[in-house]
């Protein structure tokens, strides 16, 4: 397992990153009463093979409560992100306590802003950038990051140097805003997560994907794993990268195009 650095932060993260918004998926759920141990099953292959990192929203609440009890007498081991989409302190406080709770953890590694409809920044309205940096002197949250599908949005967080990391679309088959988003982020030293690395599901080819990705060393794609099988492919790539030549660029191009 390979690990880099996120960011200017302290974080050393594995570069293959655990998405467990998939914990409760159809494929985890037809275990029925046994979906739980299932989870914890994925989650500890995982972690026995290297994974460290593991990325989580509280909008998933049950997915929050599996990973929270997968992680039990490892959790120290592990570095665990997740997400509030609050628009308000109230809210950011209700949620963050909650997560503390599902996550079975007095403080969350880093703590990212979801979705915001603008960027928190500090003396604002919402106040939501002020209470992050309370919760960080505090050592409940010991990083700040920000989550987001809005590619303006997620340049605007990197060139503000107010987030330690940005989470946003990036895969294949992304345009040239995501990639300038990627160079962005190495300028800036911010922590760079790419959610969707299969774009929501639309690719199946996996080697091509991993490929894509492990171009860019500063980027850590969030996989979302519905079963062991799928889990121990991409752990597979992670120890045999596929080889970016010729025959690679050709497909990948290929692939492009077909979707566009």
């Amino acid at each position: 397992m390979e690990y880099v650095a996120l960011g200017k932060t302290s974080l050393l993260v594995s570069r293959t990153a655990f998405g467990a918004m998939s914990l409760d998926c159809k494929e985890i759920e037809d275990f029925g009463e046994n979906a739980d141990e299932k989870a914890c099953a994925i989650v500890h292959q995982a972690y026995d093979a290297g994974v460290n990192f593991f990325d989580i929203a509280h909008s998933h609440e049950v997915c929050e409560q599996r990973l929270g009890a997968s992680l039990h007498g490892i959790r120290q081991n592990v570095i665990l992100a997740t997400k509030t989409s609050a628009h308000t302190v109230e809210k950011l406080r209700y949620d963050l306590k909650a997560s503390r709770d599902a996550l079975e953890s007095d403080y969350i590694d880093l703590y990212q802003i979801e979705n915001p409809d603008k960027l928190p920044r500090p003396k604002d309205d919402s106040g939501i950038y002020d209470e992050l940096l309370s919760l960080k002197k505090l050592e409940i949250i010991r990083h700040i990051g920000l989550a987001t599908e809005n590619i303006d949005i997620a340049k605007e967080a990197v060139e503000s140097g107010l987030y330690e990391t940005i989470q946003f679309p990036f895969n294949l088959l992304s345009g040239e805003e995501a990639k300038n988003i990627v160079y962005l982020c190495k300028e800036k030293e911010v922590g760079c997560i790419a959610m969707q690395p299969l774009n929501g599901g639309v690719m199946s080819n996996i080697p091509l994907a991993f490929g894509f990705l492990r171009q860019y060393e500063n980027v850590v794609p969030v996989w979302g794993f519905h079963t062991q099988e799928e889990l121990q492919q991409i752990l597979y790539f992670d120890s045999h990268p596929p080889v970016i030549d010729d025959q690679f660029k050709m497909e990948a191009e290929r692939l492009r195009a077909f979707f566009n």
